[in-house]
Formats: C-alpha cells, sequence, structure tokens
C-alpha cells in the first residue's frame, strides 16, 4: 500500500490534476452534462432530471441543510427527519436535564404529541439554483481594489435576491465559486418547527468516543430523529400545537438488501469547506503555525473542561455539546497535519505552481498572471507567525464563555444603558432572558480555569504581535494568569446573576466600559480584528492573485478540475463501496463493513466511551436481529464507500442507484485527513451507518416499531 501511495503523490507532482470517477463534490444543476454518463456506468438507474427538477418531485425535495451546520433527509411522508446524532447533539443536551438525560439515555416519542421541541433548531430546503456569473462579473473590473469590488459585489447581490424571495418566503443566497471567477445564486426555504422524535442510548450513538473518532474499524449509531411541522397549508410557521406533520415533496425509501463491494454509492449534501485550490504556501502555514497552535489550543480548553464534567453530570451535560465539537476538530486538525506532512501535500502543490508560474510568465500571459504565484507566496511569508498567533487566540474565545462575553451579552447591555427609557423597558425583557440563559449553560468554576488557561497559554505560544492587555495582565501579575482570573470573577457583573439583574435596574455606560471583563473580552477580540494597512494591501494583493491564480490554473488546464471547493451549498459525489487493506482489528470478512459482534467485542463495562447496555449485548446473544440482518446472519453496523465527503456531509443520506436509502455518512478515516486540500482516490473513504443498524436499534433495540410502519421499506 505504501508504494500505490507515493506512486500516486509523484503523479500528482509531474502531470496536470486529473479528476477521478469518485472525486468531485458536483452541483446538481450540472449533473446530467458532466456526471450523468459516468454515474450511469457505474450502476445509477435514475435520470438527471430524477435526481434535480424544478419543476416535478426530484431527490433533492428529500434533502435538507439540519440546522445550519449539518445535511439530514426526509424519510417518510409525513415529515420524518433522519440524520447523525452528533448532528442532533446540540438539540438533544438543550432538551435533557439530570433527571431526564435524553444524550445518556436515549429518548422515543410513543406518538406525536410526545415529541419535544427544542427552542432554535431549523431545517433547509433546496428549492433552485442558477448561474449568474456574466451578470456579476459585469459590476467588477481590474481596475478596482478588492474592497471596491466586494461594494459592487455586494449591491448586485442585494438585486439578485429581491428578485427571486418572492417577498420573504425564500431565502436567497448568492455565492462565489472558483475564487470568484464563477457566481450561482441559491433559493432555499426554511422549516423552524422541528421536533425530536428518537435518539439512541449515548453508549450507541457515541460509541467509541473520541477514540475512535475519525478511525476505522468504527462501529457506532451515529443517528438521530426528528419530525419538520408545517401551518395546514404546509407552510413553514412558528411553532403551534396546531402545526401539522410535512408532506415533503420527495422521501427516501429504504433499502434492506445491504451493500458489496463495488456497489454504486452516491451522496447528496451540504459539505461546509474544501481547499483544493489552496496554493503550497497557504498549506505549509497551515501546518507549520496555524494548526498546531489550533490543537493546543483545544487541548488546553478540552483538558480543564473535562475536569469538571468528569465530576458533576450535571456539568457534563452542560458542556457536552461544546466539548464534542471542540474534540472532533482537535483530532481532526491533528489528523490534517499528520496526513499533509505524510505525503508532502505542499511539495506536490509547489511542482505545479512552478509549471504554473512558467506558463504566467509568456509573454501572452505575463501582464495578467506574471506576479500571482510570488505575490502569494510574499502573503504567507509576512502572515505565517499572525497565524500561529491567531489560532491561540481564537481557541480561548471558542472555549471560553467569557471569551466573547462583549460582543454578545455585552453590547447588549452597552445599547441598553445608552438607551432611553421608553426603549429600555423594551428591551429589559428579553435582557434579563439572555442572562437567566446565560447563567444556565455556564459553571463558574469551569470558566475560571478555562480562561486563566488559555491566557496563559496564549502569553506563552501565541508570538507575534501579542494583544497589549495580556501583556499588561502578565505584568502586573507577574505572570500569573490564575490570580488575576480569581480577583476578575471576584469584580465583574458579568460572572454574576445578581449583579447583571442590578445592572438592569441601573445601567450606566461607564459600569459596563469599566467592567474588567468586558474590558477583557473587548480588547482581545479588538487585537485580533485589527489590521494594519501593511496587512490590508497584503490581502487585497493576496485575494487578487488567488483569484488569478484559479483562472489561470483552469485557463492553462495545469489544473483539469471542474468542481468548486464545498462552501455548504448543496452538492452530490458519487463513487463505490470500497474496502480498505485487511485489519485484524475488525472481524468482518470483508474490510469494508463492521458487524454487532466487532461491536460487543469492544465493550468495557463502566469505560464512558465503550460500554454497551445490557439490552443490546442480549439481543446479540440471541442473535435476534430480526429482518435487518445481512443475508450473511450478521448485523452489520458502518460500511465504506470512497465518496468525496467532507464536514457538513454529516447525516447526508448514502443512496444505492435506485436512489434508495442504505446508509447515512457520519465521519471519514484519519488517513485522508489530507482530502480537504488534496483527493486520494486509495485512501479517502466515507464512513457510513448501515440503515439496517439504524432501522434494527429503532425497532429491535428501542421498540419504536411504530416508527417503522411509517417508512416506505424496499425488500
Amino acid at each position: 500500500m505504501k508504494k500505490i501511495i507515493l506512486s500516486f503523490v509523484a503523479l500528482i507532482a509531474f502531470v496536470p490534476a486529473t479528476v477521478f470517477a469518485n472525486e468531485g463534490m458536483w452541483f446538481l444543476m450540472h449533473i446530467q452534462r458532466l456526471n450523468q454518463r459516468d454515474m450511469q456506468k457505474m450502476g445509477l438507474q435514475l435520470t438527471a432530471e430524477e435526481i434535480y427538477s424544478i419543476n416535478n418531485a426530484s431527490l433533492k425535495d428529500a434533502i435538507v441543510q439540519f440546522n445550519g451546520g449539518c445535511t439530514a433527509e426526509m424519510i417518510s411522508k409525513d415529515g420524518l427527519v433522519l440524520t447523525n446524532h452528533h448532528c442532533g447533539y446540540d438539540a438533544i443536551a438543550e432538551l435533557s436535564s439530570t433527571e431526564s438525560n435524553y444524550l445518556r439515555d436515549g429518548f422515543w416519542a410513543q406518538n406525536r404529541k410526545a415529541e419535544l421541541k427544542p427552542k432554535s433548531l431549523y431545517v433547509r430546503f433546496f428549492v433552485r439554483m442558477d448561474d449568474v456569473t456574466k451578470r456579476m462579473l459585469s459590476v467588477v473590473n481590474d481596475k478596482m481594489t478588492e474592497a471596491e469590488r466586494e461594494v459592487a459585489i455586494n449591491q448586485e447581490t442585494a438585486k439578485i435576491q429581491k428578485e427571486n424571495d418572492e417577498g420573504g418566503k425564500y431565502t436567497v443566497s448568492v455565492r462565489p465559486f472558483f475564487q470568484g471567477n464563477e457566481y450561482y445564486y441559491f433559493v432555499y426555504q426554511d422549516y423552524k418547527d422541528v421536533r425530536l422524535v428518537g435518539t439512541p442510548t449515548e453508549s450507541i450513538g457515541k460509541f467509541g468516543g473520541d477514540t475512535d473518532n475519525w478511525e476505522w474499524p468504527r462501529h457506532t449509531g451515529d443517528f438521530s430523529l426528528f419530525r419538520v411541522y408545517a401551518d395546514a397549508e404546509g407552510n413553514p410557521a412558528e411553532y403551534s400545537e396546531n402545526n401539522v406533520p410535512l408532506n415533503p415533496k420527495h422521501h427516501l425509501p429504504i433499502s434492506l438488501k445491504g451493500v458489496q463491494e463495488n456497489d454504486f454509492a452516491m451522496i447528496l449534501g451540504y459539505p461546509g469547506r474544501t481547499n483544493r485550490w489552496m496554493p503550497a504556501s497557504g498549506i505549509e502555514q497551515n501546518v507549520k503555525y496555524a494548526y498546531p497552535a489550533w490543537v493546543e489550543g483545544s487541548k488546553m480548553g478540552m483538558d480543564k473542561m473535562k475536569v469538571y464534567m468528569d465530576k458533576d453530570d450535571a456539568v457534563r451535560l452542560m458542556y457536552a455539546s461544546k466539548y464534542a465539537g471542540v474534540a472532533n476538530y482537535w483530532k481532526n486538525r491533528q489528523g490534517m497535519i499528520d496526513a499533509l506532512s505524510k505525503f508532502k501535500t505542499a511539495d506536490s502543490k509547489r511542482k505545479n505552481e512552478a509549471k504554473f508560474n512558467t506558463w504566467a510568465n509568456k509573454s501572452e500571459n505575463k501582464a495578467k498572471y506574471g506576479e500571482v504565484v510570488a505575490t502569494i507566496n510574499n502573503y504567507y511569508a509576512m502572515t505565517n507567525d499572525k497565524s500561529r498567533h491567531d489560532n491561540y487566540l481564537q481557541q480561548l474565545l471558542r472555549t471560553s464563555a467569557y471569551g466573547t462575553i462583549s460582543r454578545g451579552m455585552g453590547k447588549q447591555l452597552e445599547n441598553y444603558a445608552k438607551a432611553d427609557e421608553t426603549k429600555r423597558a423594551q428591551m429589559k425583557p428579553g435582557l434579563q432572558e439572555m442572562v437567566d440563559g446565560f447563567f444556565a449553560e455556564i459553571y463558574l468554576p469551569l470558566e475560571k480555569d478555562v480562561l486563566a488557561g488559555q491566557l496563559g497559554l496564549y502569553y506563552t505560544k501565541a508570538g507575534y504581535k501579542m494583544a497589549p492587555i495580556v501583556e499588561e495582565i502578565a505584568k502586573e501579575n507577574n505572570k500569573d494568569f490564575t490570580s488575576y482570573i480569581n480577583k476578575t470573577f471576584e469584580t465583574s457583573m458579568f460572572t454574576s446573576k445578581e449583579k447583571l439583574i442590578s445592572f438592569l435596574d441601573q445601567p450606566t455606560e461607564e459600569a459596563i466600559g469599566n467592567d474588567p471583563m468586558y474590558k477583557l473580552s473587548n480588547d482581545l477580540i479588538s487585537h485580533l480584528t485589527t489590521r494594519s494597512e501593511e496587512l490590508m494591501q497584503a490581502q487585497n494583493d493576496y485575494s487578487k492573485s488567488f483569484r488569478l491564480l484559479v483562472e489561470g490554473l483552469r485557463e492553462s488546464k495545469l489544473s483539469t478540475i471542474e468542481y468548486p471547493d464545498a462552501n455548504s451549498t448543496l452538492r452530490l459525489t458519487y463513487g463505490k463501496v470500497k474496502s480498505l487493506p485487511a485489519d485484524k482489528r475488525n472481524d468482518a470478512k470483508i474490510n469494508n463493513y463492521t458487524t454487532l459482534n466487532g461491536m460487543v467485542k469492544k465493550h468495557k463495562k463502566d469505560d464512558p466511551e465503550f460500554d454497551l447496555s445490557q439490552p443490546l449485548i442480549d439481543l446479540y446473544n440471541k442473535k435476534d436481529f430480526g429482518q435487518y440482518a445481512d443475508k450473511d446472519g450478521s448485523l452489520h453496523v458502518n460500511f465504506l464507500t470512497d465518496n468525496d465527503i467532507t464536514g457538513g456531509n454529516s447525516g447526508s443520506p448514502v443512496l444505492n442507484g435506485k436512489g434508495e436509502l442504505i446508509g447515512l455518512a457520519f465521519d471519514g478515516n484519519i488517513e485522508a485527513m489530507a482530502g480537504d486540500v488534496i483527493f486520494d482516490e486509495n485512501l479517502q473513504r466515507t464512513i457510513n451507518v448501515d440503515i439496517r443498524f439504524v432501522l434494527f436499534i429503532i425497532d429491535k433495540y428501542a421498540g419504536a416499531k411504530h416508527i417503522i410502519d411509517e417508512l416506505t421499506i424496499v425488500k
């Protein structure tokens, strides 16, 4: 395997990039022109019109963006939505309490009245899209600065949004692609009454915890169920007991046939971000400066949180979602460092950029492209140390609830203090609710340790031009950030619910401006966002050069990539069920799936990551798998495909050639963590929950047969 990988890397270095059949995150509107024949050869039995249609029901009508960050799919005519457990994690945690801990114990609504409504949860349906490249580029020219260009683009964007939102019925988004060389608009419709229907126990939905995250073999039932509600006419509506389950234009039938090696598999979803066009010096900056700081800052926050989470179930529940989010990216970024370093991705990119530079400096190209590579490299050289600094500071702000207090609650209270009596009376109830909500979600001893620890790490490691307030604190407190934070927590109004309520009765601008916590947060954020004129000019030159690099790589054919980077817009990726080399840790006959047998073998009683409930073990011992067993008699848990996905695809449906649901995408393998930057057909794998395991847990384990009864099942 090692020789194959090295050959692949060498190939990239010396020939133009090639798009492999399983590489690419494709626009649905381009499927017929770019992909349909290839997909049909691999096993697709649907037409392009059955995948994407504006006028008729199609697959795209069953795919939703889930709460802005994941993907989900409609699986019944009554609005049932399937997504990952980790995608529903925030909502499940919010609905949980120490008395009714749905994260730990699971939840299954016995009827629709028992379904639970989180405070804020929505799904977004994709209506249509169109190409507006010519229109958008007609309002800009090469003489504009990037700031001027942005103003012109924003003005034209506003016009397009107004033309297509039908008076507010739809959300319209105009997005740049290929680094601003193409533009498309997307029309969406949002539904905000979404309720929890069912979730497995955490021991199933998060089996393997951080240890198994991004790893194969995997044995995780990473799924949860929700339901979308609408008004009587099927329109979006705020929560009401009178709302009814949405009847979607299309819902996915579910196949019980299982999968075999080389079966066709396609995934539709909302991949978050890839950087396939990233320059070599940008990759190098991430590997050597940005990501190491991200990893260390994340680990600091996680370690501080875990101390208190392990001591108290209430604190664990309070911070479960934040901890999971930080941990996920902590391991991801370390995997990126390892993979990008191992396969020398920056070197491969640099060789291709050298070819581009030769082409760019030909007489007919030099005026436009001649300085592109040099400008990009100069920008990264200028910002390497800053990127390390910024990532330490960003992880402080990300892991500490008080890091951003000045931009959230602080700004609201500042506006309140400036308002007249009439306006204050209108604002006060909402602010009281905000204060109550804030203190319901934090544990002060934990927050003290996180903030003190992150300040110490930032002061010690960040370098570059440090935030003046941190240098001042270090000098005045002999570098003792714990002592300083303890004093700040004693004196700040933001660490006391009673003080904040008192402030609402007698607000002054001075009290806000002089508050030590507000001042700390405000100065940290201001320092992070402040840019010198020199840096702004460098960023302007870089943005223009990066756009020209992408344009030139496409024009010169030194890159043959025909799909744009992911940016949370609906895409389709296709490939096959594909094994990895045999692995002694996996008991399966072929290393493209795992079984309940392997899951039980991993079981460790009372281990927070690998414990299993006795009822699940009993079902395994009895081999009571019902109609969900594979033809080999075992119960399959997860399986592998070679689809090209990234973050945001979590919860995406895995479909066979007939458009039937066979699985649920939830992870990738750590060996292919370079995949956001460069695609490796030998290593890239998507880890999916077998839909039969999902149904087994719902039916045989949870006893929620009423949910099974509303599905369209193909045997």
